[in-house]
Protein backbone atom coordinates (compact mmCIF):
# COMPACT_ATOMS: atom_id res chain seq x y z
CA UNK A 1 0.00 0.00 0.00
CA UNK A 2 1.35 3.41 -0.91
CA UNK A 3 0.76 6.80 0.65
CA UNK A 4 -2.52 8.38 1.70
CA UNK A 5 -2.90 10.29 -1.56
CA UNK A 6 -3.47 7.05 -3.49
CA UNK A 7 -6.13 5.96 -1.01
CA UNK A 8 -7.76 9.37 -1.31
CA UNK A 9 -7.82 8.91 -5.11
CA UNK A 10 -9.86 5.74 -4.73
CA UNK A 11 -12.28 7.18 -2.19
CA UNK A 12 -12.72 10.33 -4.27
CA UNK A 13 -13.43 8.31 -7.41
CA UNK A 14 -16.20 6.45 -5.60
CA UNK A 15 -17.68 9.57 -4.01
CA UNK A 16 -17.52 11.91 -6.98
CA UNK A 17 -17.53 9.57 -9.96
CA UNK A 18 -20.96 10.83 -11.03
CA UNK A 19 -20.20 14.52 -10.73
CA UNK A 20 -18.60 14.86 -14.15
CA UNK A 21 -18.57 12.73 -17.25
CA UNK A 22 -17.22 13.00 -20.75
CA UNK A 23 -18.48 11.57 -23.99
CA UNK A 24 -17.47 14.03 -26.72
CA UNK A 25 -17.84 17.52 -25.29
CA UNK A 26 -15.59 19.55 -23.00
CA UNK A 27 -18.52 21.37 -21.40
CA UNK A 28 -21.02 19.13 -19.66
CA UNK A 29 -24.39 19.67 -18.03
CA UNK A 30 -23.90 21.18 -14.55
CA UNK A 31 -24.03 18.89 -11.57
CA UNK A 32 -27.07 19.27 -9.31
CA UNK A 33 -26.54 22.31 -7.07
CA UNK A 34 -27.68 20.50 -3.95
CA UNK A 35 -25.22 17.68 -4.69
CA UNK A 36 -22.39 20.16 -5.20
CA UNK A 37 -23.22 21.97 -1.98
CA UNK A 38 -23.20 18.66 -0.18
CA UNK A 39 -19.91 17.43 -1.67
CA UNK A 40 -18.17 20.75 -1.05
CA UNK A 41 -19.67 21.38 2.38
CA UNK A 42 -16.54 20.34 4.27
CA UNK A 43 -12.80 20.82 3.90
CA UNK A 44 -12.50 17.04 3.61
CA UNK A 45 -14.98 17.07 0.74
CA UNK A 46 -12.86 19.60 -1.11
CA UNK A 47 -9.73 17.49 -0.70
CA UNK A 48 -11.54 14.37 -1.87
CA UNK A 49 -12.80 16.24 -4.92
CA UNK A 50 -9.28 17.48 -5.66
CA UNK A 51 -8.13 13.88 -5.44
CA UNK A 52 -10.63 13.05 -8.19
CA UNK A 53 -8.82 15.57 -10.40
CA UNK A 54 -5.51 13.83 -9.69
CA UNK A 55 -7.14 10.41 -9.89
CA UNK A 56 -8.13 11.02 -13.51
CA UNK A 57 -4.42 10.65 -14.30
CA UNK A 58 -3.95 7.32 -12.53
CA UNK A 59 -7.34 5.61 -12.94
CA UNK A 60 -9.47 4.83 -15.97
CA UNK A 61 -12.78 4.82 -14.10
CA UNK A 62 -14.44 4.83 -10.69
CA UNK A 63 -15.28 1.13 -10.36
CA UNK A 64 -12.03 -0.71 -10.94
CA UNK A 65 -9.69 -1.68 -13.77
CA UNK A 66 -12.56 -2.62 -16.08
CA UNK A 67 -14.29 0.75 -15.92
CA UNK A 68 -13.71 3.79 -18.10
CA UNK A 69 -14.72 7.43 -17.72
CA UNK A 70 -14.60 7.74 -21.50
CA UNK A 71 -17.63 6.75 -23.51
CA UNK A 72 -17.01 4.27 -26.30
CA UNK A 73 -13.36 3.61 -25.40
CA UNK A 74 -12.10 0.35 -23.91
CA UNK A 75 -10.98 0.72 -20.29
CA UNK A 76 -7.64 -0.94 -20.94
CA UNK A 77 -6.66 1.69 -23.48
CA UNK A 78 -8.33 4.74 -21.93
CA UNK A 79 -5.54 5.46 -19.45
CA UNK A 80 -3.73 8.78 -19.85
CA UNK A 81 -0.14 7.57 -19.53
CA UNK A 82 -0.63 4.55 -21.78
CA UNK A 83 -2.10 6.69 -24.55
CA UNK A 84 0.34 9.56 -24.06
CA UNK A 85 3.32 7.21 -24.00
CA UNK A 86 2.21 5.61 -27.29
CA UNK A 87 1.93 9.01 -28.96
CA UNK A 88 5.27 10.25 -27.61
CA UNK A 89 7.47 7.15 -27.92
CA UNK A 90 6.22 4.87 -30.70
CA UNK A 91 6.81 7.36 -33.58
CA UNK A 92 10.45 7.80 -32.54
CA UNK A 93 13.90 6.23 -32.55
CA UNK A 94 13.36 4.79 -29.06
CA UNK A 95 10.36 2.43 -29.12
CA UNK A 96 8.60 0.01 -31.41
CA UNK A 97 5.65 -2.28 -30.65
CA UNK A 98 5.03 -5.86 -31.74
CA UNK A 99 1.27 -5.84 -31.21
CA UNK A 100 -1.01 -5.65 -34.21
CA UNK A 101 -3.91 -3.75 -32.63
CA UNK A 102 -5.66 -1.70 -35.30
CA UNK A 103 -4.03 1.72 -35.42
CA UNK A 104 -1.08 0.92 -33.17
CA UNK A 105 1.49 0.35 -35.95
CA UNK A 106 0.36 3.66 -37.44
CA UNK A 107 2.56 5.44 -34.89
CA UNK A 108 5.92 3.98 -35.87
CA UNK A 109 4.85 3.75 -39.51
CA UNK A 110 3.88 7.43 -39.31
CA UNK A 111 0.71 6.99 -41.35
CA UNK A 112 -1.93 7.77 -38.73
CA UNK A 113 -5.21 9.42 -39.71
CA UNK A 114 -7.92 11.32 -37.89
CA UNK A 115 -9.68 7.98 -37.38
CA UNK A 116 -6.91 6.49 -35.20
CA UNK A 117 -8.53 4.98 -32.09
CA UNK A 118 -5.55 5.64 -29.83
CA UNK A 119 -5.35 9.31 -30.79
CA UNK A 120 -9.08 9.66 -30.21
CA UNK A 121 -8.62 8.07 -26.79
CA UNK A 122 -5.77 10.38 -25.82
CA UNK A 123 -7.59 13.48 -27.02
CA UNK A 124 -10.75 12.44 -25.18
CA UNK A 125 -8.84 11.63 -21.99
CA UNK A 126 -7.25 15.09 -22.03
CA UNK A 127 -10.67 16.64 -22.58
CA UNK A 128 -12.09 14.63 -19.69
CA UNK A 129 -9.32 15.68 -17.33
CA UNK A 130 -9.83 19.34 -18.25
CA UNK A 131 -13.56 18.88 -17.61
CA UNK A 132 -12.93 17.45 -14.15
CA UNK A 133 -10.52 20.28 -13.32
CA UNK A 134 -12.99 22.91 -14.59
CA UNK A 135 -15.67 21.51 -12.32
CA UNK A 136 -13.45 21.75 -9.25
CA UNK A 137 -12.17 25.22 -10.16
CA UNK A 138 -15.74 26.51 -10.56
CA UNK A 139 -16.60 25.25 -7.08
CA UNK A 140 -13.57 26.76 -5.32
CA UNK A 141 -13.79 30.46 -6.12
CA UNK A 142 -13.47 32.96 -3.29
CA UNK A 143 -17.22 33.58 -3.52
CA UNK A 144 -17.96 29.85 -3.14
CA UNK A 145 -15.51 29.54 -0.25
CA UNK A 146 -17.13 32.46 1.58
CA UNK A 147 -20.70 31.34 0.85
CA UNK A 148 -19.96 27.92 2.34
CA UNK A 149 -18.53 29.45 5.49
CA UNK A 150 -14.87 28.52 5.14
CA UNK A 151 -12.35 30.76 6.87
CA UNK A 152 -8.79 30.65 8.15
CA UNK A 153 -6.68 27.58 7.37
CA UNK A 154 -9.53 25.74 5.63
CA UNK A 155 -10.08 28.63 3.21
CA UNK A 156 -6.34 28.92 2.55
CA UNK A 157 -6.08 25.19 1.85
CA UNK A 158 -8.98 25.31 -0.61
CA UNK A 159 -7.23 28.15 -2.45
CA UNK A 160 -4.11 25.96 -2.65
CA UNK A 161 -6.25 23.11 -4.02
CA UNK A 162 -7.73 25.43 -6.64
CA UNK A 163 -4.25 26.43 -7.78
CA UNK A 164 -3.32 22.75 -8.10
CA UNK A 165 -6.40 22.07 -10.22
CA UNK A 166 -5.48 25.04 -12.43
CA UNK A 167 -1.98 23.59 -12.82
CA UNK A 168 -3.35 20.18 -13.82
CA UNK A 169 -5.65 21.85 -16.35
CA UNK A 170 -2.74 23.88 -17.73
CA UNK A 171 -0.69 20.70 -18.05
CA UNK A 172 -3.45 19.03 -20.05
CA UNK A 173 -3.81 22.06 -22.31
CA UNK A 174 -0.04 21.94 -22.82
CA UNK A 175 -0.36 18.27 -23.85
CA UNK A 176 -3.13 19.14 -26.32
CA UNK A 177 -1.09 22.08 -27.67
CA UNK A 178 2.04 19.96 -28.07
CA UNK A 179 0.28 17.06 -29.79
CA UNK A 180 -2.83 18.47 -31.47
CA UNK A 181 -1.87 22.17 -31.69
CA UNK A 182 -5.36 23.70 -32.08
CA UNK A 183 -7.88 21.97 -29.79
CA UNK A 184 -11.28 23.22 -28.61
CA UNK A 185 -11.13 25.36 -25.49
CA UNK A 186 -13.32 25.87 -22.43
CA UNK A 187 -12.62 26.94 -18.89
CA UNK A 188 -14.71 27.23 -15.72
CA UNK A 189 -16.45 30.34 -17.07
CA UNK A 190 -17.57 28.85 -20.38
CA UNK A 191 -21.30 28.32 -21.02
CA UNK A 192 -22.58 24.95 -19.86
CA UNK A 193 -24.81 22.70 -21.94
CA UNK A 194 -25.24 22.05 -25.63
CA UNK A 195 -22.75 24.68 -26.72
CA UNK A 196 -19.98 23.84 -29.18
CA UNK A 197 -16.59 24.91 -27.81
CA UNK A 198 -14.58 27.29 -29.97
CA UNK A 199 -11.23 26.21 -31.37
CA UNK A 200 -8.14 27.95 -29.99
CA UNK A 201 -4.98 28.53 -31.99
CA UNK A 202 -1.68 27.10 -30.85
CA UNK A 203 -0.24 30.58 -30.23
CA UNK A 204 -3.25 31.64 -28.18
CA UNK A 205 -3.12 28.43 -26.18
CA UNK A 206 0.58 29.02 -25.50
CA UNK A 207 -0.29 32.44 -24.09
CA UNK A 208 -3.10 30.94 -22.00
CA UNK A 209 -0.94 28.20 -20.48
CA UNK A 210 1.83 30.70 -19.77
CA UNK A 211 -0.53 33.16 -18.09
CA UNK A 212 -2.27 30.45 -16.03
CA UNK A 213 1.00 29.10 -14.70
CA UNK A 214 2.25 32.55 -13.77
CA UNK A 215 -1.08 33.49 -12.19
CA UNK A 216 -1.05 30.56 -9.77
CA UNK A 217 2.56 30.96 -8.68
CA UNK A 218 1.67 32.75 -5.44
CA UNK A 219 -1.16 30.35 -4.61
CA UNK A 220 0.72 27.08 -4.98
CA UNK A 221 2.54 25.50 -2.06
CA UNK A 222 6.28 26.25 -2.09
CA UNK A 223 8.54 23.91 -4.05
CA UNK A 224 9.14 20.60 -2.23
CA UNK A 225 6.61 21.54 0.48
CA UNK A 226 3.50 19.75 -0.82
CA UNK A 227 2.38 16.18 -0.28
CA UNK A 228 4.19 13.73 -2.57
CA UNK A 229 2.47 13.42 -5.94
CA UNK A 230 0.81 16.84 -5.76
CA UNK A 231 1.74 19.96 -7.72
CA UNK A 232 3.68 22.78 -6.11
CA UNK A 233 5.74 25.70 -7.37
CA UNK A 234 8.47 23.31 -8.52
CA UNK A 235 6.04 21.61 -10.91
CA UNK A 236 4.80 24.96 -12.19
CA UNK A 237 8.36 26.17 -12.87
CA UNK A 238 9.25 22.87 -14.57
CA UNK A 239 6.28 23.09 -16.91
CA UNK A 240 7.12 26.71 -17.73
CA UNK A 241 10.71 25.69 -18.51
CA UNK A 242 9.42 22.96 -20.84
CA UNK A 243 6.92 25.34 -22.44
CA UNK A 244 9.56 27.99 -23.11
CA UNK A 245 12.14 25.49 -24.39
CA UNK A 246 9.66 24.48 -27.12
CA UNK A 247 8.33 27.99 -27.79
CA UNK A 248 9.92 28.20 -31.24
CA UNK A 249 8.04 25.04 -32.24
CA UNK A 250 4.74 26.36 -30.94
CA UNK A 251 5.07 30.00 -32.04
CA UNK A 252 7.30 29.85 -35.09
CA UNK A 253 10.91 30.34 -36.09
CA UNK A 254 12.59 33.30 -34.44
CA UNK A 255 10.16 33.34 -31.51
CA UNK A 256 12.28 31.35 -29.08
CA UNK A 257 12.08 31.95 -25.33
CA UNK A 258 15.39 30.41 -24.31
CA UNK A 259 16.30 32.88 -21.58
CA UNK A 260 12.89 32.22 -20.01
CA UNK A 261 13.50 28.47 -20.28
CA UNK A 262 16.85 28.86 -18.54
CA UNK A 263 15.34 31.13 -15.88
CA UNK A 264 12.64 28.67 -14.86
CA UNK A 265 14.91 25.64 -15.07
CA UNK A 266 17.29 27.53 -12.77
CA UNK A 267 14.45 28.19 -10.32
CA UNK A 268 13.86 24.43 -10.08
CA UNK A 269 17.58 23.71 -9.79
CA UNK A 270 17.84 26.18 -6.92
CA UNK A 271 14.77 24.93 -5.06
CA UNK A 272 16.47 22.12 -3.14
CA UNK A 273 15.91 19.10 -5.38
CA UNK A 274 18.91 16.79 -5.79
CA UNK A 275 19.72 13.98 -8.20
CA UNK A 276 18.93 10.55 -6.83
CA UNK A 277 22.28 8.86 -6.30
CA UNK A 278 20.96 5.62 -7.86
CA UNK A 279 19.37 6.14 -11.29
CA UNK A 280 17.63 2.76 -11.26
CA UNK A 281 15.79 3.58 -8.02
CA UNK A 282 13.90 6.33 -9.85
CA UNK A 283 11.86 3.66 -11.63
CA UNK A 284 11.17 1.08 -8.91
CA UNK A 285 8.04 0.31 -6.93
CA UNK A 286 9.18 2.28 -3.87
CA UNK A 287 10.22 5.35 -5.84
CA UNK A 288 7.84 7.38 -3.70
CA UNK A 289 10.30 7.04 -0.80
CA UNK A 290 13.47 9.06 -0.28
CA UNK A 291 13.33 10.44 -3.81
CA UNK A 292 14.77 13.97 -3.87
CA UNK A 293 14.73 14.24 -7.67
CA UNK A 294 11.12 13.83 -8.75
CA UNK A 295 9.22 17.11 -8.98
CA UNK A 296 5.82 15.65 -9.87
CA UNK A 297 4.70 12.09 -10.52
CA UNK A 298 1.62 10.11 -11.46
CA UNK A 299 1.12 7.76 -8.51
CA UNK A 300 0.09 4.13 -8.84
CA UNK A 301 -0.84 1.42 -6.35
CA UNK A 302 -1.16 -2.15 -7.60
CA UNK A 303 -3.38 -3.14 -4.68
CA UNK A 304 -5.94 -0.34 -4.43
CA UNK A 305 -5.68 1.50 -7.77
CA UNK A 306 -5.66 -1.18 -10.43
CA UNK A 307 -5.41 -0.11 -14.03
CA UNK A 308 -4.13 -1.81 -17.19
CA UNK A 309 -2.47 1.43 -18.21
CA UNK A 310 0.15 3.44 -16.34
CA UNK A 311 3.28 1.64 -15.25
CA UNK A 312 1.40 -1.68 -15.27
CA UNK A 313 1.30 -1.24 -19.05
CA UNK A 314 4.82 0.15 -19.28
CA UNK A 315 6.44 -2.68 -17.32
CA UNK A 316 4.43 -5.62 -18.66
CA UNK A 317 4.53 -4.48 -22.29
CA UNK A 318 8.33 -4.48 -22.18
CA UNK A 319 8.66 -8.10 -21.00
CA UNK A 320 7.80 -11.58 -22.23
CA UNK A 321 7.87 -14.97 -20.52
CA UNK A 322 11.44 -15.70 -21.63
CA UNK A 323 12.69 -12.67 -19.71
CA UNK A 324 11.34 -14.05 -16.40
CA UNK A 325 8.79 -11.37 -15.45
CA UNK A 326 9.06 -12.41 -11.79
CA UNK A 327 12.54 -10.88 -11.74
CA UNK A 328 10.88 -7.54 -12.48
CA UNK A 329 8.06 -7.91 -9.96
CA UNK A 330 5.29 -9.07 -12.32
CA UNK A 331 5.30 -12.85 -11.94
CA UNK A 332 1.95 -13.16 -13.72
CA UNK A 333 2.74 -10.67 -16.46
CA UNK A 334 4.94 -10.08 -19.48
CA UNK A 335 2.91 -9.10 -22.55
CA UNK A 336 5.66 -8.98 -25.20
CA UNK A 337 4.85 -5.66 -26.84
CA UNK A 338 7.20 -2.68 -26.63
CA UNK A 339 10.96 -2.84 -27.04
CA UNK A 340 13.85 -0.63 -28.11
CA UNK A 341 14.52 0.56 -31.61
CA UNK A 342 18.09 -0.59 -32.32
CA UNK A 343 19.32 3.01 -32.44
CA UNK A 344 18.73 3.37 -28.69
CA UNK A 345 21.16 0.70 -27.41
CA UNK A 346 23.48 0.57 -30.41
CA UNK A 347 23.88 4.27 -31.25
CA UNK A 348 22.64 6.38 -28.36
CA UNK A 349 24.38 4.22 -25.76
CA UNK A 350 27.06 2.74 -28.00
CA UNK A 351 28.11 -0.77 -27.02
CA UNK A 352 25.50 -1.10 -24.28
CA UNK A 353 26.81 -4.46 -23.03
CA UNK A 354 30.15 -2.99 -22.02
CA UNK A 355 28.98 0.52 -21.29
CA UNK A 356 29.72 1.93 -17.86
CA UNK A 357 26.77 4.30 -18.18
CA UNK A 358 24.42 2.85 -15.55
CA UNK A 359 21.34 4.09 -17.41
CA UNK A 360 21.63 1.43 -20.14
CA UNK A 361 18.97 -1.05 -19.00
CA UNK A 362 18.32 -3.61 -21.70
CA UNK A 363 17.75 -7.35 -21.91
CA UNK A 364 17.47 -9.91 -24.67
CA UNK A 365 19.66 -11.51 -27.33
CA UNK A 366 19.04 -9.39 -30.42
CA UNK A 367 19.48 -5.67 -31.09
CA UNK A 368 18.22 -5.52 -34.69
CA UNK A 369 14.56 -4.81 -35.50
CA UNK A 370 14.23 -7.06 -38.52
CA UNK A 371 10.48 -7.39 -38.11
CA UNK A 372 8.09 -4.86 -36.57
CA UNK A 373 5.75 -7.50 -35.20
CA UNK A 374 8.33 -9.75 -33.53
CA UNK A 375 8.98 -8.78 -29.90
CA UNK A 376 12.38 -10.49 -29.80
CA UNK A 377 13.58 -8.41 -32.77
CA UNK A 378 15.00 -5.71 -30.55
CA UNK A 379 16.14 -5.47 -26.96
CA UNK A 380 13.69 -5.29 -24.09
CA UNK A 381 13.82 -2.10 -22.03
CA UNK A 382 13.87 -3.05 -18.34
CA UNK A 383 14.19 0.45 -16.91
CA UNK A 384 10.83 0.40 -15.11
CA UNK A 385 10.20 -2.49 -12.69
CA UNK A 386 7.80 -3.46 -9.91
CA UNK A 387 10.71 -4.39 -7.65
CA UNK A 388 11.62 -2.26 -4.65
CA UNK A 389 15.10 -0.86 -4.08
CA UNK A 390 15.61 -3.71 -1.60
CA UNK A 391 15.10 -6.27 -4.40
CA UNK A 392 11.62 -7.40 -3.31
CA UNK A 393 8.57 -7.49 -5.55
CA UNK A 394 5.87 -5.00 -4.56
CA UNK A 395 2.48 -6.51 -3.65
CA UNK A 396 0.30 -7.28 -6.65
CA UNK A 397 -3.00 -9.21 -6.44
CA UNK A 398 -2.52 -10.94 -9.80
CA UNK A 399 1.20 -10.50 -10.39
CA UNK A 400 0.48 -7.94 -13.12
CA UNK A 401 -0.63 -4.69 -11.47
CA UNK A 402 2.26 -2.49 -10.36
CA UNK A 403 2.98 0.24 -7.81
CA UNK A 404 5.74 2.13 -9.60
CA UNK A 405 5.10 5.86 -9.92
CA UNK A 406 5.79 7.64 -13.21
CA UNK A 407 7.83 10.88 -13.07
CA UNK A 408 6.25 13.66 -15.13
CA UNK A 409 9.04 16.07 -14.17
CA UNK A 410 12.37 15.48 -12.50
CA UNK A 411 15.52 17.45 -11.81
CA UNK A 412 17.74 15.79 -14.44
CA UNK A 413 15.45 17.10 -17.19
CA UNK A 414 15.80 20.61 -15.76
CA UNK A 415 19.61 20.40 -15.87
CA UNK A 416 19.46 19.38 -19.52
CA UNK A 417 16.82 22.02 -20.26
CA UNK A 418 19.06 24.67 -18.71
CA UNK A 419 22.07 23.48 -20.69
CA UNK A 420 20.17 23.42 -23.99
CA UNK A 421 18.57 26.82 -23.39
CA UNK A 422 22.01 28.39 -22.90
CA UNK A 423 23.40 26.70 -25.99
CA UNK A 424 20.47 28.06 -28.00
CA UNK A 425 21.34 31.61 -26.94
CA UNK A 426 19.55 32.08 -23.63
CA UNK A 427 21.21 33.55 -20.57
CA UNK A 428 21.08 32.09 -17.10
CA UNK A 429 22.28 32.24 -13.51
CA UNK A 430 22.71 28.60 -12.48
CA UNK A 431 26.16 28.02 -13.98
CA UNK A 432 27.32 27.03 -17.44
CA UNK A 433 25.74 24.71 -19.98
CA UNK A 434 28.70 22.37 -19.56
CA UNK A 435 28.37 22.24 -15.79
CA UNK A 436 24.66 21.36 -15.94
CA UNK A 437 25.32 18.70 -18.58
CA UNK A 438 28.14 17.11 -16.57
CA UNK A 439 26.04 16.92 -13.41
CA UNK A 440 23.72 14.50 -15.21
CA UNK A 441 26.67 12.57 -16.66
CA UNK A 442 28.36 12.22 -13.28
CA UNK A 443 25.29 10.57 -11.78
CA UNK A 444 25.05 8.23 -14.76
CA UNK A 445 28.63 6.98 -14.39
CA UNK A 446 28.90 7.24 -10.62
CA UNK A 447 31.99 9.43 -10.99
CA UNK A 448 33.45 12.06 -13.33
CA UNK A 449 34.78 9.54 -15.87
CA UNK A 450 31.90 10.35 -18.21
CA UNK A 451 32.31 14.11 -17.96
CA UNK A 452 33.26 16.07 -21.06
CA UNK A 453 35.16 19.29 -21.68
CA UNK A 454 32.75 20.76 -24.22
CA UNK A 455 29.10 20.31 -25.16
CA UNK A 456 27.10 21.07 -28.32
CA UNK A 457 23.39 20.97 -29.11
CA UNK A 458 23.51 17.51 -30.71
CA UNK A 459 25.12 16.24 -27.51
CA UNK A 460 22.07 17.46 -25.62
CA UNK A 461 19.68 15.53 -27.87
CA UNK A 462 21.64 12.30 -27.36
CA UNK A 463 21.98 12.89 -23.63
CA UNK A 464 18.27 13.52 -23.25
CA UNK A 465 17.64 10.14 -24.85
CA UNK A 466 20.13 8.40 -22.55
CA UNK A 467 18.62 10.07 -19.50
CA UNK A 468 14.91 10.22 -20.37
CA UNK A 469 14.27 7.29 -22.73
CA UNK A 470 10.83 5.72 -22.38
CA UNK A 471 9.67 8.71 -20.27
CA UNK A 472 7.35 10.10 -22.98
CA UNK A 473 9.40 13.10 -24.11
CA UNK A 474 11.20 11.82 -27.22
CA UNK A 475 8.73 12.93 -29.92
CA UNK A 476 8.75 16.48 -28.54
CA UNK A 477 12.56 16.47 -28.41
CA UNK A 478 13.02 15.20 -31.98
CA UNK A 479 10.62 17.83 -33.30
CA UNK A 480 12.46 20.62 -31.48
CA UNK A 481 15.77 19.46 -32.96
CA UNK A 482 14.35 19.13 -36.48
CA UNK A 483 14.99 15.37 -36.51
CA UNK A 484 11.42 14.04 -36.51
CA UNK A 485 10.39 14.47 -40.14
CA UNK A 486 12.27 14.56 -43.44
CA UNK A 487 15.10 12.16 -44.26
CA UNK A 488 18.14 13.66 -42.56
CA UNK A 489 17.67 11.25 -39.67
CA UNK A 490 16.18 7.81 -40.25
CA UNK A 491 15.79 4.85 -37.91
CA UNK A 492 14.52 1.28 -38.44
CA UNK A 493 10.89 1.22 -39.57
CA UNK A 494 10.50 4.99 -39.51
CA UNK A 495 7.59 5.56 -41.86
CA UNK A 496 6.92 1.81 -42.14
CA UNK A 497 10.07 1.03 -44.13
CA UNK A 498 12.71 -1.29 -42.69
CA UNK A 499 15.56 1.14 -43.39
CA UNK A 500 13.47 4.21 -42.57
CA UNK A 501 12.13 6.85 -44.95
CA UNK A 502 11.48 10.55 -45.22
CA UNK A 503 8.32 11.63 -43.39
CA UNK A 504 6.06 14.58 -44.16
CA UNK A 505 6.45 17.72 -42.04
CA UNK A 506 2.76 17.88 -41.13
CA UNK A 507 3.30 14.76 -39.00
CA UNK A 508 4.76 16.96 -36.26
CA UNK A 509 1.15 17.66 -35.27
CA UNK A 510 -1.53 15.00 -34.81
CA UNK A 511 -4.96 15.40 -36.43
CA UNK A 512 -8.06 16.48 -34.54
CA UNK A 513 -9.91 13.15 -34.14
CA UNK A 514 -12.68 12.60 -36.65
CA UNK A 515 -15.46 12.02 -34.08
CA UNK A 516 -14.95 15.45 -32.49
CA UNK A 517 -14.48 17.11 -35.85
CA UNK A 518 -17.85 15.72 -36.94
CA UNK A 519 -19.57 16.65 -33.68
CA UNK A 520 -18.29 20.22 -33.40
CA UNK A 521 -18.77 22.55 -36.40
CA UNK A 522 -16.37 25.08 -34.84
CA UNK A 523 -13.37 22.83 -35.40
CA UNK A 524 -11.08 22.94 -38.43
CA UNK A 525 -8.75 20.03 -39.17
CA UNK A 526 -4.99 20.48 -38.88
CA UNK A 527 -3.10 20.91 -42.14
CA UNK A 528 -2.25 17.72 -44.01
CA UNK A 529 -5.10 15.56 -42.73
Amino acid sequence: MKNNLIKTFILAALLTGGLTSCKKELNREPINTATADNVYSTATGYKQSLAKVYGAYALTGSTGSGSSDLGGIDAGTSDFLRLYWNAQELPTDEAICAWNDVGLHDFHDMNWTSGNTFLNGLYTRCVYQITVANSFIAQSTDDKIAARGFTGADADNIRHYRAEARFLRAFQYWVLMDLFANPPFVDENSPIGKVYPAQISRASLFAYVESELKAIDGSLVAAKANEYGRADQGAEWALLARLYLNAEVYLGSGKGRYTDAATYAAKVIGAGYTLNTNYANLFKADNNLNNPEVILSINYDGVTGQNYGGTTFLINSCLNAALNPAAYGVAGGGWGGNRAVSTLPATTFGDYSGNTDKRAMFAGPKIANDDESTFTDGLAVVKFTNMTSAGVAAPSPNGVFTSTDFPLFRLAEMYLTYSEALLRGGTGTAGSALDAYNKVRARAYGNTNGNVTSVALNDILAERSRELYFEAVRRTDLIRFGQFYGDNYKWPWKGGVAAGRAVESFRTIYPIPAPDLSANPNLKQNQGY
